[in-house]
């Protein structure tokens, strides 16, 4: 449980982290400085997570440029079911892997895709979150953030599972996340999460970039995104 002292610090990080001008990876450090300042045991155990994730090759056989992205099929924020070929059918699109709405780093990741949306739709593509979350956490991420894009929910990590994506979080991390009611957000008590990842894919159905970092504090730079889309139609 994060004290309520803590909590608000992060809070108020957060807010100035996710309006301030630069780069989004500028963002996220900015954020994970005050983070490992306010909780450094968060912090020390996270970085025991990254490499535990490293030594069991975590992500590293999720699909690279030139191969295939396996297929999917998940309910949207409003419930309908939406496949990755109905997405390709429009143009290339990126595939991205987020730990949910109480996450703040994915927070501030997602407003950057939001202040970049004019940029995402001149360069051709278009965005789709995926998350383990179930639909009612989605709706609120994307109505929190004012997102066009859509919010899939992988519930129980079924797709992530099958790209090597899925993590389970230690007793030490889940005893300082208590105060994030995860199980509930899940639907269940497994503790798992997504790496988050960023798969650029072209309409052959081929990923053209991708994005796999064990540590979920790191994410794909928003120019590097449009780059790919380019370089993709």
């Amino acid at each position: 449980m994060i004290p309520q002292a803590a909590a608000e610090r992060l809070q108020q990080a957060f807010e100035a982290c996710r309006d301030m001008d630069g780069t989004l990876k500028e963002r996220l450090e900015a954020y994970s400085a005050v983070s490992h300042e306010v909780l450094p045991e968060y912090g020390e155990a996270v970085d025991r997570l990254v490499a535990r994730i490293h030594e069991n090759a975590g992500g590293e056989n999720s699909p690279r440029p030139g191969e295939p992205m396996p297929p999917f099929v998940l309910p949207d924020e409003t419930g309908a079911l939406v496949s990755l070929e109905s997405y390709l059918s429009r143009g290339p699109v990126a595939v991205m892997f987020h730990r949910g709405h109480w996450c703040p780093y994915c927070r501030i990741n997602v407003n950057s895709l939001v202040k970049a949306q004019d940029k995402i739709t001149a360069a051709g593509g278009q965005v789709v979150i995926i998350t383990p979350e179930r639909q009612q956490f989605a709706q609120e991420f994307k109505l929190n953030a004012d997102a066009l894009f859509p919010i899939l929910t992988d519930l129980d990590n079924g797709y992530a599972l099958m790209l090597n994506l899925a993590i389970w979080l230690s007793p030490d991390l889940q005893k300082i996340l208590s105060g994030r009611d995860i199980p509930n957000y899940h639907g269940n008590n497994a503790w798992m999460l997504p790496i988050p990842a960023t798969f650029v894919v072209g309409t052959d159905g081929l990923v053209k970039a991708r994005f796999v970092d064990p540590d979920f504090r790191n994410r794909m730079d928003i120019d590097d995104l449009i780059k790919a889309f380019k370089s993709s139609n």
